[in-house]
Parts: structure tokens; sequence; C-alpha cells
């Protein structure tokens, strides 16, 4: 394991020790977190990254995702948390699925680049919440995440007083993708838990 106290050392270690996954902070003297992804991403487009943000800051947790991070963690932390969600990272990494900035799930395509979606050849409309939900559901195929968590973690508590708002994007997403509730292709409802995204994910 190696430890830098900056963006710039962090990109010149990365460079020296070529690691398995980068766990970086977004707060960082000289070249902050953000910029380090960016960076990073123009010489190691396939590196799993995780950024640790800001508790409250939703915008924080969002840029995350949006520079090419492939999760986030709010700080503070469990520790124990943390090397769950490096698990499950480096999991999703050997299928080549995490910094792809293209993927699919059978007829489904995402572009993460350029914000859009088909199934086949039909081009698909849907809000800018709803596509960055799928975009996270996509980006964690097959793992149960919390309405609150993802209230929460992307588009932050202000969003709306209640998770019903994910319910509703949900509801969106499969009335677009043509998915149902009680024979799904794509999201699964985890009872007592919240949603996941049960097709499998592949680079496209």
């Amino acid at each position: 394991m190696s430890v830098a106290g900056d963006g710039h050392e962090g990109l010149q270690e990365v460079a020296r020790t070529r690691p398995d996954l980068v766990v970086s902070d977004v707060l960082m003297p000289r070249m902050d977190g953000r910029e380090f992804v960016r960076r990073l991403r123009e010489s190691e487009p396939w590196l799993p990254v995780i950024l640790l943000t800001q508790v409250g800051e939703s915008w924080e947790r969002s840029a995350a995702l949006d520079e090419g991070a492939d999760d986030y963690l709010n700080k503070p932390f469990d520790p124990q948390e943390l090397l769950s969600r490096v698990r499950a990272v480096l999991r999703r990494a050997t299928r080549g699925v995490p910094t792809s900035q293209r993927i699919r799930a059978d007829e489904l395509l995402l572009d993460r680049t350029s914000r859009r979606v088909w199934m086949g050849d039909r081009e698909l409309d849907l809000t800018p919440k709803a596509l960055t939900l799928l975009e996270f559901l996509m980006m964690h195929p097959q793992e149960a995440h919390s309405r609150e968590r993802l209230l929460a973690g992307l588009w932050g508590f202000d969003f709306a007083s209640s998770s019903r708002a994910v319910d509703h994007r949900i509801a969106e997403l499969r009335r677009v993708l043509g998915d149902s509730a009680g024979s799904p292709r794509f999201i699964d409802t985890a009872q007592g838990l919240g949603y996941r995204f049960i097709a499998q994910v592949v680079a496209a």
C-alpha cells in the first residue's frame, strides 16, 4: 500500500506502483480529488477510484461520479464500510465495468460521457435525475441500495423530504425501459432494502 500527501504525489505514486485501486479524499492541497481523478483518467482509464466526500455536500457526491470515480464514501465513515466498498469495486473491476464510459445490459446501452441512453436502436428520453439513478445502479450491479442511501448520495436530502422521490424515479425508469416490477429484466425491488440492478452489465 502506498500513501500520498496530495494529488500531485498521488499521480506520481500511481505511475510508480501501478496499484489495483485508489482511495482519494476530495479535499487535498495543491490538487483536489476531482482534479486528481480527471488527470488520472487521462493515463489510467481503467483504474478503479473511490472518492471520500464531505457529508451534506450533495454536489460533491454527484461530482465524484461525474468526474469518473467508481464509488464514493461520505466522511466520517466506518473503516469496515470502506473495506466493503473496496472489495465491491474490485469485484466489478474484474468484469471491466467500473470505469468504462459506455456500458451495456442486454439491449440497454448507456454512454456516461454524452449522458445518453439507448434501447437497441432507439434513444431513450430520461430526466436528469432518472439518468443519474440509472447510471449509479448500472455501475453497481447486483448490489442492493436503500432508498435513503440513493436519495442522500445522488441528490442530497435537500432534493426531497421523502424517500418516495426515489420510488418516483424508479417508476420513471421502469416505464421508459419497458421493465416490470413483477417480472423485472433490469431493476428489482429488494424487499426491505431498496433496489438493485439485476441484469449483467458489461463494458460496451
